[in-house]
């Protein structure tokens, strides 16, 4: 296992830029599911190029500004740092590539419900990480999975290809759980830029494998679809994955694993505004119940994310640099 040293020092409270890049951050995720929806092409093959172009976009920026911090990562005193920027980056092709596919297989309603339980194997991974999340944050946890499952609409079919769908769409929400708490622990020293052009590099390399692998087109599409291509990259690419990991530095993985189901809502009236899809109705209490939980789960962090609990002696590849007490 990586060791890793934890700063003594608790987070910094939230100011007003943290509270809008994460504002903006959830946001430009919502707009994924429409342009994925939108655009004619396979899922796995959206996901290659949405990391791919977000790669182009940054790195010459980083080579031009970071390449000593990059030099450092790889060959340099920084390797350790390196690894989590590279693991993040695997999980992160492991959500695409379980999370898509499972849409097909198990039905939306079902997979989005499932891949919602990401807040609930982020506590899990916060208690190995040593950190005592407040009874209110579990309480939030539970009430908004609750509510994204209410909102979905789950109806799980009992078949073995729903079966092997709902399997795949829990380990989405698993991967999804530990691509943010790599993150968190590549950010202590990582700069957003490096970090999100190593993650996103690995991420793109290992789709174009099981792209190759498994025969997806990588080309071929219509002009409106390579823009919704672009849409994704400038949106949810660039401004939500990354603006997450920019303020992992400030707030706890636990909080934006809740605070990424907000986008069921946000997609749901982008959809409603581009497409004319009106909710459902029988969606709006489970909308609500999401909101409330997010709430639950950012006051409760707020309050209890000042204190600090000693940390185990040993420590794993997801240990966080901040600790959280009751």
């Amino acid at each position: 296992m990586l060791p890793v040293s934890v700063p003594p020092h608790p987070r910094p409270p939230l100011d007003p830029p943290t509270v809008g890049a994460l504002a903006l951050a959830v946001v430009a995720v919502s707009s994924s599911a429409p342009l994925v929806a939108f655009a004619v092409a396979p899922a796995l093959a959206v996901a290659f190029w949405r990391n791919l172009l977000a790669v182009a976009a940054l790195g010459p920026f980083v080579l031009a500004r970071r390449r000593a911090e990059l030099r450092a990562l790889v060959v340099g005193d920084r390797r350790r740092e390196g690894w989590y920027c590279v693991l993040s980056g695997a999980a992160l092709a492991a959500h695409f590539a379980t999370w898509m596919p499972s849409v097909k297989l198990t039905g939306v309603a079902a997979a989005t419900a499932l891949v919602a339980t990401q807040p609930v194997w982020q506590g899990l991974i916060a208690r190995g990480q040593g950190r005592n999340l407040p009874p209110a944050v579990w309480a939030g946890i539970g009430v908004s999975v609750a509510g994204a499952v209410l909102a979905s609409g789950a109806d799980f079919a009992v078949s073995g290809r729903a079966f092997a769908g709902d399997l795949l769409a829990v380990a989405g929400g698993l991967f999804a759980a530990v691509y943010t708490a790599l993150g968190e622990r590549a950010r202590v020293s990582v700069s957003t830029t490096t970090y999100t052009t190593v993650c996103y590099g690995v991420c793109a390399l290992i789709l174009l494998v099981v792209c190759l692998v498994g025969g997806v087109p990588l080309g071929g599409y219509a002009p409106t679809t390579w823009l919704a291509i672009l849409a994704l990259v400038g949106g949810a690419q660039l401004l939500g994955h990354s603006l997450f990991s920019h303020v992992l530095r400030r707030v706890p993985a636990t909080t934006i694993s809740v605070l990424i189901l907000l986008e069921a809502p946000g997609a749901a009236l982008i959809a409603w505004a581009w497409f004319g899809q009106l909710p459902r109705l029988a969606a709006l209490p489970g909308l609500a119940l999401l909101l409330v939980g997010v709430v639950v789960v950012v006051l409760g962090g707020v309050r209890a994310g000042r204190r600090a609990v000693p940390a185990p002696a040993k420590a794993s590849p997801f240990r966080s640099r901040g600790r959280l007490s009751r």
